[in-house]
């Protein structure tokens, strides 16, 4: 179906609610990614002869972690950035999207499945666009054959598409076509459009009957899922058993009928299953789709979304409390380090802003753009009591209504018997906790949210209740040697009963170590219990930071590559030398690789390096790096030339100068972005400059670049 984009650009009234029902959205697709993914691809006989019926998380019984790197996660929350990072124009094309893919995905490393050209149904689409071979033609079924194209992927990185259409399932189902076309094609589009359109339809239809037909009737009614949706109706209406139902999805529509790696077939009428015979109840619909088998943790979570939005936050928090493992935490690993540690509350107001943009309203800037700002109910934002002997038991923290300055909501510190020598304390994650360094499936590529140089801001206040003063200090858990975590404390503040304050710290050198966690603790002189709010948290300005090998560490023990500081930097270069005399060797064997480092919060700012190579095509530092492809790059050639490069859907000389490189010899490159204004200094002297007045990028992080050979320096420095 092809849409009018002249009419849906046009203004649209969205919801007072919108933000909270994607926040519902995003939330129970991750937690039907996680309740699922310890058992992926099981089929229901071993589920239920060695797990049972799974009505709540059972990772402990597999000895697996819950929070864990996903490509049904990863995939939904990166793809959608094509329509930001294009404009939040609805004239994106499949081809834009498909440059999405390049820019965000480091080849055999994040996000998908590589398991080989014709195996892997993503992997043999990033093969074609790498190729130079557009979306729609690089998911095609005529360049890729039915099996490989009718494969699950589309449906599962879908989500985003219909969360940013609230109310208009068609705009949904055509987004969601243009999505999925970079990999797939066939009944892998059908069941992806149908998946959006439910989910777009949610946000003002309430009966599961009627959603299905709007979603249907946006697909072609001979298509295998229209049919099988069909089929599955008709036998619900006659049968109220859900296993019989199964049963019949394992007879008609089994992987032996639809072959291939995850076909969309089989797994497409699971989630039909578990919608009908669910009840409109989160926990037992979750209950149905993973006991049922197959792709669990795909299925659930595109379950988990149509409910979240359906039914809203009391629907998920209707049963059993899924909210409090979780802590809204997720994980998306990309060639965008800085958005690698993120949440379910930043992840639902990207998602609304997007939404906003297309209807025609401006984005949303809760309380002053905070980090973490707890608008959202129930919301802690990855924030968690410690669980250390001096304060184990100590606090509880809860999501409450009230006690914020700009807001309506806050986070909640309720301790009991705090005493000397007791702390109360809760943190969040701002880089890999060393346990996830060697995470489990899906390698975790991240980079620090917070870095030296940078100002803490947070408002906190007390409960009138309170019967003594309470001293407050923010804290930061910062690696240490071979990945320990030490703590250093800002300036602590005494906080009376009903009384309010700023904390503010300048985050101290932390000699290239990365800072792990970001968190409060509270103290007392004497036994007491009360609550403290804490109301926002927020990172403000560019680093003023050396980035290089810590002189806690050593170059050659083992276990090198895994050091926190070296994890850090998102690595997309071919070898990252562990052993080298210069903390930062890396080799890329063909084309261009970067090793970058750094968040959209940076903006204006000098990255710097004495850099050197006795190889290479090119060698330089880059700033404002938002992945592979989108970045101002240095580069000094040995063509003789010096270039200021823009690489954004390929590359845009700004300026140039004739250089004669010389192999082996040392050269200090800075490069500086302001505004829309970026110069090159080489051993201290300006040698390019240029205005980009043609969309230039405005924020990201830095890196190291290297094309057909080796770059090695002792040290990166970034200042604002």
């Amino acid at each position: 179906m092809t849409l009018n984009v002249e009419t849906a650009a046009s203004d649209r009234t969205l919801h007072a609610d919108y933000l909270e029902r994607v926040y519902a959205g995003v939330l129970g697709k991750i937690i039907g990614v996680y309740l699922g993914r310890p058992f992926e691809q099981w089929r229901w006989d071993r589920i239920e002869r060695e797990l049972g019926e799974i009505w709540y998380y059972v990772h402990e019984k597999l000895g697996v972690p819950l929070i864990v790197t996903d490509d049904d996660i990863a995939g939904t929350f990166t793809f959608l950035r094509a329509l930001p990072d294009y404009g939040n124009r609805l004239t994106l094309t499949p081809a834009q999207i498909g440059q999405t893919w390049l820019n965000y995905i480091i080849e055999r490393r994040t996000i998908l499945w590589w398991g080989g050209i014709g195996v892997s149904t993503e992997h043999t689409a990033y093969q074609r666009l790498k190729q130079g071979i557009q979306a729609p033609h690089s998911g095609s079924i005529a360049l890729n054959g039915t099996t490989i194209a009718e494969q699950i992927g589309a449906q599962i990185f879908i989500d985003g598409w219909g969360m940013i259409a609230p109310g208009n399932p068609v705009l949904a189902a055509d987004l969601a076509r243009r999505a999925g076309s970079v990999s797939h094609d066939g009944e892998a589009i059908y069941g992806a459009q149908v998946i959006a359109a439910l989910e777009a339809a949610a946000f003002d239809e309430s009966n599961l009957d009627r959603l299905l037909d709007i979603a249907v009737g946006l697909i072609p009614p001979d298509s295998i899922i229209a049919r099988l949706i069909a089929d599955l109706r008709a036998f619900h209406a006659a049968n109220g058993d859900w296993r019989a139902a199964r049963d019949l999805v394992y007879d008609r529509y089994s992987y032996e009928r639809y072959p291939g790696n995850c076909h969309i077939v089989p797994n497409h009428a699971l989630i039909i299953v578990a919608l009908l015979y669910g009840g409109d109840d989160f926990q037992k619909t979750q209950m149905i789709v993973n006991t049922c088998g197959y792709d669990t943790d795909c299925n659930a979570g595109n379950v988990g979304c149509i409910l979240g939005i359906k039914n809203g936050l009391a629907g998920i928090d209707a049963g059993p409390d899924w909210r409090t493992p979780v802590a809204d935490r997720l994980y998306l690993s990309s060639a965008d380090g800085g958005r690698g540690i993120s949440d379910a509350v930043i992840e639902a107001l990207e998602i609304a802003n997007v939404g906003r943009a297309l209807a025609g309203h401006p984005p949303l800037m809760v309380k002053n753009g905070a980090r973490f700002h707890f608008e959202l109910p129930g919301s802690v934002q990855g924030f968690m009591p410690d669980d250390a002997p001096d304060a184990r038991g100590v606090l509880r923290l809860e999501n409450v209504a009230g006690h914020s300055q700009t807001g309506t909501r806050s986070l909640a510190f309720k301790f009991e018997r705090l005493a000397p020598g007791r702390a109360a304390r809760a943190a969040t994650a701002t880089f890999i906790a060393p346990a996830a360094l060697n995470m489990i499936g899906y390698p975790l590529f991240a980079s620090p949210t917070l870095y030296s140089g940078q100002t803490i801001q947070a408002h906190v206040s007390a409960a009138n209740t309170n019967s003594q003063t309470v001293t407050v200090q923010l804290y930061l858990d910062v690696y240490a040697g071979t990945n320990s975590l030490t703590r250093v404390y800002g300036a602590a503040q005494p906080l009376l009963p009903g009384g309010q304050a700023e904390l503010v710290w300048d985050v101290p050198n932390t000699n290239g170590q990365p800072i792990a966690q970001v968190g409060l603790e509270l103290q007392a002189e004497r036994v007491t219990s009360g609550e403290i709010y804490l109301d926002d948290l927020k990172f403000a300005g560019a680093p003023d930071t050396i980035f290089t090998r810590p002189p806690d560490v050593g170059s050659q023990i083992a276990g090198a590559v895994q050091q926190g500081w070296r994890r850090a930097w998102v690595d997309a270069v071919d070898h990252f030398e562990a052993h080298w005399a210069d903390a930062f060797h890396i080799v890329q064997n063909s084309g261009r690789g970067l090793l970058s480092i750094g968040t959209h919060d940076w903006q204006d700012y000098t990255v710097q390096a004495a850099i050197t190579s006795d190889f290479a095509r090119a060698i330089g530092v880059a700033a404002r790096v938002t992945g592979l492809r989108r970045c101002y790059a240095a580069l000094l050639r040995t063509d003789g030339t010096l270039q200021l490069v823009k690489a954004l859907d390929g590359d845009t000389i700004l300026a140039e100068a004739p250089f004669a490189w010389e192999p082996g010899r040392i050269y200090n490159v800075e490069l500086t972005v302001r505004g829309a204004n970026v110069s090159v200094t080489v051993d201290g002297q300006r040698l390019l400059r240029a205005t980009d007045g043609d969309r230039p990028l405005m924020n990201g992080g830095i890196a190291l670049v290297v094309e057909d050979g080796f770059l090695s320096t002792p040290a990166v420095r970034v200042r604002g």
